[in-house]
């Protein structure tokens, strides 16, 4: 009898530790199976961006309108970064290299350090941070105005129009940047090597150039195309997809900065190692 009585008391007891664990497995699963269905939308969103761009022609002027925006005016944002990152270095690097009697060696580890990994992550991060955060509210007000519906009653791809612009525009300008990035990081370096270290400039550039050889341009130039790629496609998709009024533009926007940055932050990391690795 006392075992009859127990079993249903203890299976009461246990009923809401069930119907939790049940909760979490769907909720889990439904999860999943949304993660799934928006990688599937994005990829195929990738596919139709990249298959547009051969409608450049017709999209020209929009275009040249967002390189000038994403590029053009995007110098500032990358020329206060850049020049405070290289100052930053060679002023630390130099430090603990005077107290391992290494002082000399300051200019080759702060070219090594601005070309190779902080003039391409600095500025893929600074680019995604001011252009994603265009383009994601962009289309994202676009999208709760309905004008991208208004688009497709007048039989425009939406996605030719506003989205392969923006992609083509990053891909010929970010190049550029991070060129200048590279430039300004090194000049900064210039300055506080020669001021701070003492380290004359014409001993600064010899060590900075004629070490360098092409794996470390390579690496530094092949970054810039893919964070291009990420970041336009992340923060346009999000942008796309942003419902529930402002509040939702600013989510989307914000979503799109956050997950292209860590993509960003990824993808500099995996292009370093497979080029040092295999050069």
């Amino acid at each position: 009898m006392a075992l009859v009585t127990v079993r249903p008391l203890i299976h009461q007891r246990l009923m809401p530790f069930f119907r939790l664990q049940a909760r979490l497995a769907t909720r889990l699963n439904d999860r999943a199976k949304g993660f799934v269905c928006m990688m599937q939308e994005f990829f195929y969103f990738a596919m139709r961006s990249f298959r547009s761009i051969v409608m450049l022609p017709r999209y020209w002027s929009d275009t040249l309108t967002q390189m000038s925006q994403s590029g053009t005016e995007s110098i500032p944002i990358v020329l206060v970064s850049s020049i405070a990152i290289g100052c930053l270095i060679t002023l630390e690097v130099g430090n603990q290299l005077a107290q391992l009697g290494g002082k000399s060696l300051t200019p080759r580890a702060t070219a090594l350090s601005v070309i190779r990994e902080m003039g391409p992550i600095v500025t893929g991060l600074m680019l995604s941070a001011r252009v994603g955060a265009r383009y994601g509210s962009e289309l994202g007000a676009m999208k709760i105005s309905e004008q991208i519906d208004a688009l497709r009653a007048f039989g425009t791809d939406p996605i030719a129009k506003l989205v392969m612009p923006r992609l083509v525009a990053a891909l010929s300008m970010f190049l550029p940047l991070t060129a200048l990035s590279i430039f300004i990081g090194l000049v900064g370096g210039a300055v506080v090597a020669s001021s701070y270290h003492h380290i004359d400039s014409s001993v600064y550039w010899n060590a900075v150039l004629n070490p360098l050889v092409v794996k470390d341009w390579l690496v530094a130039f092949l970054k810039p195309p893919f964070f291009a790629i990420i970041i336009t496609l992340v923060c346009c998709y999000n942008g796309f997809n942003a419902r529930g009024g402002t509040v939702g533009v600013g989510a989307a926007t914000i979503k799109g900065i956050v997950v292209s940055s860590c993509f960003v932050l990824i993808a500099n990391f995996y292009i370093s190692k497979l080029v040092l690795e295999n050069l």
